[in-house]
């Protein structure tokens, strides 16, 4: 029995990488952003007469398919441009988090009449903009280069402001009295520690990496690097998003210029983006397999004032403290606030979140089902709206033209 299962799971899996392949030729033909194509795939999978048994659970997305896609995307930022946008994007990932999720429990709470608890837990799961789906949009459209940065930095920060809002909830739900001073020492070591965690685990594996110059070597490093610090962090409960960024942010601009091998940048970026590729592919088909099997006509009402609620919350934390930097050089072309507000799409991050809850709240079975919907929005009207938003607004790198200056 359990060697049939094995072999029924290779099979799915080995199924899944050959539709991912097929949705990605399609989707570039078609101009459509990749995710929604595997996400319908997905869907259809779970619709024939034989399904594919492959889980989607919080462990999963968080221990296996977020690492890579974090580092990834950390590996090919910028540190230069990403410290300049950091207080931009610091204050929109955690003071944007924090009243966007106050919004959105405030509104489940009055409208939708869920205890403040179960209110609250799922403005926190639902407030970050999912790293995952939002790196995976921008990654397919030749967005201006500001404006990416901006956008998939807040997307890789922002975690950890929802993670540690998500951790006190559930400390109070078992009992464990919060005093401000606790909360304060918790968000220093979630954020703090992560960014450690990150800094010591990379540095180490690249004073190992700098005494050869295999490829292969380097890259199992970097890998090492990629998974150990997101575990090492996740395990004394700091922030693994925090920590893998921060390794890939010190590999992509330390290590590539002084410890490896100039022979291996290539190599190295090439398996990078295969192993994003990879982990986007069965992601976003298992979240198309679970959302076909969600009963979303039992919470259709709850759920359009929730995909309201996120959208409005996001919209007022946004403008609100874009304003702020008016006066300043960071300050925010109103378009690309716009896009912050509608590019904000939620996917992976909130679901793993959300499957994660405790059987002890009430609203349990609620709370998943309105994320999956609010998910599918985000993915099928947001996700096929922002490339002709983008256009719209004249976003692109080629609209930008000369206004940019060369990549060195």
């Amino acid at each position: 029995m359990t060697q049939n299962a094995s072999e029924f799971s290779i099979f799915g899996l080995g199924l899944i990488l050959l539709i991912a392949s097929l949705v990605a030729i399609v989707s570039r033909r078609l101009k459509m952003p990749y995710s929604v194509g595997l996400v319908v795939a997905g869907i259809a999978l779970a619709l024939l007469p034989t399904t594919i048994d492959l889980p989607l659970s919080r462990d999963l997305i968080f221990n296996i398919f977020l690492p890579p896609l974090v580092f990834e995307a950390a590996l090919q930022l910028e540190w230069k441009a990403f410290r300049r946008e950091l207080p931009l994007t610091g204050l929109l990932a955690f003071l944007g988090v924090l009243i966007a999720a106050v919004l959105v429990a405030a509104g489940m709470h009055f409208a939708a009449g869920w205890s403040w608890i179960g209110a609250a837990l799922f403005g926190a799961l639902i407030a970050a903009t999912d790293p995952v789906s939002v790196i995976a949009a921008f990654r397919e459209m030749s967005v201006e280069r500001r404006l990416s940065m901006i956008v998939e930095s807040e997307s890789l920060l922002n975690d950890g402001a929802a993670a540690v809002a998500f951790a006190l909830l559930l400390a109070i739900v078992a009992g464990q009295s919060m005093a401000p001073g606790a909360i304060a020492a918790s968000l220093a070591w979630t954020v703090v520690g992560g960014v450690a965690m990150g800094l010591a685990v990379a540095g180490a594996l690249l004073l190992i990496a700098g005494r050869t110059d295999d490829h292969l070597v380097e890259i199992t490093l970097t890998t090492i690097a990629a998974y150990g610090s997101f575990l090492l962090a996740e395990h004394f409960h700091m922030s693994g998003v925090l920590a893998t960024l921060s390794a890939g942010l010190l590999v992509g601009n330390f290590g590539m210029t002084r410890s490896i091998a100039e022979t291996s940048h290539e190599h190295m970026i090439a398996f990078w983006e295969y192993a994003a590729f990879l982990a986007n592919s069965i992601i976003f088909i298992l979240i198309g397999g679970h959302e076909a099997h969600q009963h979303l006509e039992r919470v259709a009402q709850i759920a359009a004032i929730a995909i309201v609620l996120v959208l409005v919350a996001r919209a007022i934390s946004v403008y609100l403290l874009s304003s702020a930097f008016i006066p300043t050089s960071l300050r925010i072309d109103a378009r690309y606030q716009h896009v912050l507000v509608w590019g904000g799409l939620r996917g992976a991050l909130a679901l793993a979140l959300a499957l994660a809850l405790p059987e002890s709240i009430v609203e349990r079975d609620a709370i998943v089902a309105v994320a999956f919907a609010v998910v599918a929005f985000s993915i099928f009207v947001q996700g096929l709206t922002m490339p002709w938003l983008i256009r719209k607004l004249g976003l692109t790198s080629a609209s930008a033209g000369m206004s940019e200056s060369p990549k060195h």
